[in-house]
C-alpha cells in the first residue's frame, strides 16, 4: 500500500483538473500548490475518483521536469492503480520514468567513478551529495549533474508505482518489462540500492517450460505465469506433476497451492508451510535455488529447460507468495513423447541423463 487511506473526500477530481491546467499553462505559481493538493487529496479520494484520476496523473509525468517531484506524482498514480485505476493506461508514463531514472542513475555512477580516485566508493543515495562540488565531479552543466544525482537518490521511490502496474497486468509486463530489466539489474549490482522487488517483478515470466523428471525419465511442457520466485514455482510444479499423478512424491497442501494461485490479494503473513518435492537443476547439473527466479532457468534451443531430481534433503518454507497482488499459475499443457524427452535429455550434462529406459 503506497498511502494509507484516510477519510473520504469529494473534490479530488477538481484537484486533478487544477493540476492539469497548471501544468498545461506552465504556471509554476499554480503548479506547486496544485501538486501539494493532489498529494494530500489522493489519500482521501474515493475509489471511483481514483479510478478516473490514475491515468490522468500518470499522463502528467512526462510534463514534470526530471529535477522535479516526478516520483511522488508517480506514487499518486500508482496509489490510484491500487484503488482500481487501469494499470495498462497508467503503465507507460510510470515505467518510462522508471527506465529513464535507472539509466540516469547508471550514468551518475559511471561519471562519479570515472572522475574519482581509485579508492573512492559510490555514495549512498542521499541528496546531501548535491552540493557545489557536484558539477565539477560529474562534468556537464549544473542542471544535468543535478538530474543525474537526483535519479541516483530517488530511484527506489519509483518501486511502489512500478509494482502497482507490473503486478496487476500481464500485458504491462509483456510490453515493458524486458526493456527495463537489464538497467535495473545493472544498478542493483552496484549495491547502493535495494531494487529486489522491482527486479523480481520485471523478471516474471509468461511462457512454456520444458520440464524433465530425471528419476522417471518423463518430460513435460508446463505453461507458467505470474510466478514471483522459485519457491512459488516449486510448489506449483509439485501440484501439477505430483498432484496430477504424473510423477511420484507428496503433493503440496491445498492451502499452499491456494496461497500461490488465489486471484484475491494475500492478506498478511500466514503460518502455512510448503515442503520441497524436487531438486531444481539447470541442464548442466547446477542447482537452481528456490530463492531465485524462474528467469534463472537456462534457455536451450529457444526454450527454458528445467531438470527435476530427488531432493538432496528435505526443505520447507513459508508458502506465502512473494508478490501478494500477483497470483501465479502453472498448467501442464502436454506430456512429451518418449522421443521428445530423449532429445531434451540429450541437452543435459552427464548425471542428468534418464535413469531408466523410457
Amino acid at each position: 500500500m503506497i498511502f494509507k487511506r484516510k477519510r473520504e473526500a469529494t473534490s479530488f477530481t477538481a484537484i486533478v483538473t487544477e493540476l492539469e491546467g497548471a501544468v498545461a499553462a506552465r504556471d509554476g505559481d499554480r503548479t506547486g500548490p496544485a501538486f501539494t493538493a493532489v498529494m494530500h487529496g489522493v489519500q482521501s479520494a474515493s475509489d471511483a475518483e481514483c479510478r478516473l484520476a490514475g491515468p490522468r496523473l500518470a499522463a502528467l509525468l512526462p510534463a514534470f521536469p526530471p529535477t522535479g517531484p516526478r516520483p511522488m506524482l508517480a506514487m499518486a498514480a500508482g496509489f490510484c492503480v491500487e484503488r482500481g485505476a487501469d494499470p495498462v493506461a497508467c503503465a507507460e508514463p510510470i515505467l518510462g520514468g522508471v527506465q529513464q531514472d535507472l539509466l540516469d542513475a547508471l550514468e551518475f555512477a559511471r561519471r562519479w567513478t570515472a572522475t574519482g580516485a581509485a579508492e573512492d566508493e559510490l555514495p549512498e543515495p542521499d541528496e546531501k551529495i548535491i552540493d557545489d562540488a557536484l558539477t565539477a565531479r560529474l562534468g556537464g552543466e549544473v542542471y544535468e549533474a543535478t538530474r543525474l544525482a537526483l535519479a541516483w537518490c530517488s530511484i527506489e521511490e519509483w518501486q511502489p508505482p512500478a509494482l502497482a502496474v507490473l503486478c496487476r497486468s500481464a500485458e504491462v509486463r509483456r510490453r515493458h518489462a524486458s526493456a527495463i530489466l537489464p538497467a535495473c539489474r545493472d544498478l542493483a549490482a552496484l549495491e547502493r540500492h535495494d531494487l529486489k522487488c522491482l527486479a523480481y517483478a520485471l523478471a516474471v515470466l509468461e511462457e512454456h517450460l520444458v520440464v524433465l523428471h530425471r528419476p522417471t525419465g518423463a518430460g513435460f511442457e508446463v505453461r507458467i505465469g505470474g510466478i514471483g520466485d522459485n519457491f512459488q514455482l516449486h510448489t506449483l510444479l509439485a501440484h501439477v506433476l505430483v498432484g496430477g499423478g504424473h510423477v511420484p512424491g507428496t503433493a503440496p497442501s491445498a492451502e499452499s497451492v491456494r496461497l500461490a494461485t488465489d486471484p484475491e490479494p494475500a492478506q498478511g503473513r500466514t503460518p502455512t508451510i510448503a515442503t520441497g518435492a524436487f531438486e531444481l537443476l539447470a541442464p548442466n547439473g547446477e542447482r537452481i535455488w528456490n530463492e531465485g527466479l524462474p528467469d534463472d532457468i537456462p534457455v536451450v534451443e529457444g526454450r527454458r529447460l528445467l531438470v527435476l531430481d530427488e531432493p538432496m534433503y528435505q526443505r520447507s518454507w513459508n508458502a506465502d507468495r512473494f508478490f501478494p497482488h500477483l497470483p501465479g499459475s502453472a498448467e501442464l499443457t502436454r506430456v512429451l513423447t518418449a522421443d521428445e524427452t530423449r532429445t531434451w535429455f540429450a541437452h543435459t550434462s552427464p548425471g542428468n541423463e534418464i535413469r531408466r529406459p523410457s
